[in-house]
């Protein structure tokens, strides 16, 4: 049987097919679609963890359990998990273990660009990288018999391109379920310096065996035609160059790290000349050179995503471009969606002219004009943390006019930490939680305080007021970010406090929560005086009239929020149907 299937849809359909046990993940793009699906084969146990790190742990318990596991992150998730793989390259795994990283390419939605491929050669782990979704699939399996056979957690590489494209894949059954018992072994397990000497060992001489298993796996495959030009390259980068260099010789890479130089050597030697083509850094290519083998480097930008275009120009190839007529499409910036529960409390921070230390999520648009509201985002919890740093650095004197501003997901993420120290090492911050009760960002997961689970089951629901008194913070508040004045009365007084605050905004997401949507507002034109205040919240669906010198709402986006009245000074806007 044969589905068009997307890089992500393979990926779950791999670990069905594979026989794992347990997966457990946290949302991010572009991986998150992998868990998403799984959730759909009700032979794994699915699960939505805090965090990366939280997630890989789960993975390895399952692991030691003697099952197979499979957590799955973005390339920044990998920094997060990135404590436990260190140390698990050593323990090793009992049943098989992978990690699947989708790194994002010209940053789409994502605040660096880093190349996870360095994280498998610094965990001396082998990684794999398919460049379709077929290969995604039987890439996936193939990851846990790699795993089991050489006792060692697998990362599998995927990217932008490659987890939202489509192609058709071959499906095949589910094998039998691996359970090997769970497994007592302290001197492999227990990584205290004794053991983890001789496992240090055990890694280097693991990674010897990889690269003569790589040679005969049939992983990497090598496409022999014109021998003018040899080119090696790996994951979707291989669709390019088929694509850019009809007649180039190819020698594509399945088992990314560690390379199997051997078979590159072999092949550069029926070639005239030997190039890499690559995506982001030049990882493959200085792994070659390190080894001896001799590579024409080509003039390429290690930032950005590739093309086939791209690969042409690498190749002084002409591009045809005769007959093509390119679809121009108007720009379109990103923007918080009409009714966004967090628009309010950044309309309250914008007018109070507050410094904003943000943090990763869909808030993070509260960047742009006309709120003008976050004056830095770094990575997931910094925001927390980088506030009290804010306030200690200046002596207390910035903490009246700096607040640090979090998700409801990012805050159990990583968050948490950043307020315990705050607490501990007596700061004075002031931290606002936006909980709109849902992961907005990456597509409205549940999250510990959501009160579901992935599969829709009910589960406990944190409580953020009681959880952050819990760790010693006494001056908590619970706003409605649609009241404006509230806001900046709670705000004004809490920024002066001299120990720390916690604001708590209580509106759902417009999107997980669908039934806060109500009849949409209009503009009396008769009553507008065009002082612009109401497009001064920066809501999609009000617009200006250039000609009439007016505000006007497009009542198709307009969701009924209730907040642009609240700004507006002479009662011109109205909602449709009230008396």
């Amino acid at each position: 049987m044969k589905k068009v299937l997307s890089g992500n849809e393979a990926f779950a359909r791999g670990a069905y097919e594979a026989a794992v046990k347990v997966v457990s993940s946290y949302p991010g793009t572009p991986s998150t679609e992998i868990t998403e699906n799984v959730k759909f084969y009700n032979e794994i146990y699915t699960e939505w963890a805090p965090n990366e790190k939280v997630a890989f742990e789960v993975a390895l318990g399952a692991s030691i359990a003697g099952k197979r596991a499979l957590t799955c992150m973005k390339h920044v998730g990998l920094n997060v998990a990135a404590d436990p793989l260190m140390t698990a390259s050593y323990t090793g795994v009992n049943g098989g273990m992978v990690i699947v990283v989708a790194d994002d390419p010209n940053m789409y939605s994502s605040q660096n660009e880093q190349d996870s491929r360095h994280y498998a050669r610094f965990a001396k782990v082998a990684m794999l990288e398919p460049s379709d979704s077929q290969e995604a699939k039987d890439f996936l399996i193939e990851a846990f018999n790699i795993s089991e056979k050489f006792s060692t957690p697998v990362l599998v590489r995927s990217c932008t391109r490659l987890s939202h494209s489509k192609t058709v894949v071959r499906l095949g059954e589910r094998q039998a379920e691996v359970d090997l018992g769970l497994e007592n072994n302290i001197p492999k397990w227990v990584m205290v310096p004794a053991n983890a000497r001789k496992r240090h060992l055990f890694v280097e001489d693991r990674l010897k065996k990889l690269i003569d298993y790589s040679y005969n796996s049939g992983l990497n495959k090598i496409e022999y035609k014109s021998p003018e030009i040899g080119v090696v390259c790996s994951g979707v980068v291989y669709q390019y160059v088929k694509e850019a260099l009809p007649n180039a010789s190819i020698l594509k890479l399945g088992m990314v790290y560690p390379i199997c130089t051997d078979l590159v050597e072999e092949f550069s030697q029926k070639v005239d000349k030997l190039y890499v083509v690559e995506e982001l850094d030049r990882f493959i290519e200085n792994e070659l050179k390190s080894a001896g083998i001799m590579v024409e480097s080509l003039k390429r930008d290690v930032c950005g995503e590739l093309s086939v275009e791209k690969v042409r120009k690498l190749f002084n190839h002409n591009i045809d471009v005769k007959g093509l007529n390119p679809l121009k499409l108007p720009n379109r910036p990103p923007n918080m969606c009409p009714g966004c529960s967090h628009r309010g409390i950044f309309y309250a921070i914008h007018r109070l002219k507050l410094f904003v230390v943000g943090d990763i999520g869909c808030y993070t648009l509260g960047l742009l004009p006309p709120l003008n509201a976050i004056n830095s985002t770094v990575c997931m919890g910094a925001s927390v943390s980088m506030t009290h740093g804010i306030d200690k650095a200046s002596d207390g004197e910035y903490a009246r006019r700096v607040v640090g501003v979090i998700g409801d997901s990012t805050f159990l993420h990583t968050g948490v930490n950043g307020l315990m120290n705050i607490v501990y090492n007596k700061g004075c911050s002031t931290i606002i939680i936006l909980d709109n009760r849902i992961t907005g960002m990456t597509g409205h997961q549940p999250n510990p305080a959501t009160g579901i689970t992935i599969k829709g089951e009910l589960a406990p629901k944190i409580d953020f007021e009681v959880l952050v008194r819990a760790i010693g913070v006494k001056n908590v508040y619970k706003v409605d970010p649609f009241n404006i004045e509230e806001c900046m009365e709670v705000l004004r007084r809490e920024v002066e406090k001299k120990e720390p605050s916690v604001i708590i905004t209580t509106r759902p997401c417009i999107f997980a929560d669908r039934s806060v949507i109500s009849s949409p507002f209009y503009i009396d034109e008769d009553n507008c005086t065009g002082c612009k205040a109401c497009t001064k919240i920066g809501c999609p669906a009000i617009l200006w009239d250039e000609n009439k010198r007016q505000a006007f709402i497009d009542e198709t986006l307009c969701t009924g929020c209730g907040l642009c009245p609240k700004v507006c000074r002479f009662n011109a806007i109205h909602q449709r149907g009230e008396k």
